[in-house]
């Protein structure tokens, strides 16, 4: 079918609507873009979407501020997954600190509900087998050089297992990661040669201006041989190379069978651009970056505060009820 992308214009009040057509491999779409006079946009499709698999982010997407889920989004996402649609909580946080929100959800128990991607797509779990059905690790001579050239910086490395964040030695940017992640907090004696048993992920946290700063030194000593970003302005993250939620889904994907036009992913933040970059219907969250807006396919018309995830899937994934 030849198709010319079309992009009618029609004027209102202070809004422009533009209706702009993609072509995929099977089918033609549409996606509204509104502008408002300040130029904010929200970027919506026009019909039903076709999904099989919605990968979720965690903080700053489904969870509220406070660090909770509402009855309204437990509700949309367990008639989702009633619908046939997996749904996978897809997080920087470790297998522990994700589960507690899955259980708030009431899926583990179910076939949609039984994959997590955890570690920023380091890890892949099966909770039903309980087991890890999918790993990577950073090259440990990268987290020693990384953790070195943070030291000289007056800052600390953190690695991670499934309940427990270690680091060097205890201090406030640490402090905040358990109070957000959850986990203990283990000081360890010898950490360059605990570095060297190899782990998924190193997270670097510090204020704002420090990462900055560290980001650009180690992008250029070590950026060519892992994948280093900011997942929080305070939190600057080691993955392996070619290592991301993107990565994790697609290969999650590929082995339940579903095409690449039947996947979805919601985001906010530069630790979700992989997964933004692969899913068919990616949906930024009004409140995330601006980039990972003007990347996504679509964005929430509510924010992670309004149940914008949960709107989002509700009013163009699910069937209208009868």
């Amino acid at each position: 079918m030849q198709v010319t992308p079309g992009f009618p214009v029609y004027y209102g009040g202070s809004e422009t609507e533009v209706h702009f057509y993609f072509r995929g491999p099977y089918l033609v779409r549409r996606v509204v873009i509104w502008y408002t006079s300040a130029m904010d946009y929200v970027k919506i499709p026009c019909e039903k979407i076709n999904t099989r698999i919605i990968a979720i982010d965690l903080d700053d997407t489904l969870l509220c501020e406070n660090l909770s889920i509402s009855d309204y989004t437990v509700s949309v996402l367990q008639r989702a997954a009633a619908a046939g649609i997996y749904i996978t909580m897809c997080s920087g946080r470790t297998d522990n600190a994700i589960l507690p929100y899955l259980r708030r959800l009431d899926l583990a128990g179910t076939e949609q509900g039984r994959y997590i991607i955890a570690q920023n797509g380091a890890s892949v779990s099966d909770l039903h087998s309980r087991r890890e059905i999918y790993a990577r690790t950073v090259v440990p001579d990268l987290l020693v050089q990384a953790y070195r050239i943070a030291l000289r910086r007056g800052m600390y490395s953190e690695v991670y297992d499934a309940s427990t964040i270690y680091v060097p030695e205890d201090n406030e940017w640490t402090q905040i990661d358990v109070k957000l992640s959850g986990l203990k907090m283990q000081v360890t004696a010898g950490f360059e040669s605990f570095l060297q048993k190899g782990h998924p992920k190193m997270v670097i946290p510090g204020n704002p201006e420090q990462i900055l700063a560290l980001q650009s030194e180690l992008q250029e000593q070590i950026g060519d041989k892992c994948v280093i970003f900011t997942s929080k302005p305070y939190f600057l993250e080691i993955l392996p190379y070619r290592c991301g939620k993107g990565e994790a889904l697609e290969w999650l994907a590929d082995r339940l069978g579903i095409p690449r036009e039947q996947t979805m992913a919601f985001g906010d933040s530069m630790n979700d651009e992989s997964m933004i970059r692969y899913a068919a219907h990616s949906t930024a969250m009004i409140n995330g970056l601006e980039q990972i807006q003007q990347l996504a396919r679509y964005v929430t018309e509510y924010t992670n505060n309004e149940d914008g995830v949960a709107r989002f899937v509700e009013k163009y994934v699910l069937p209208e009820e009868k």
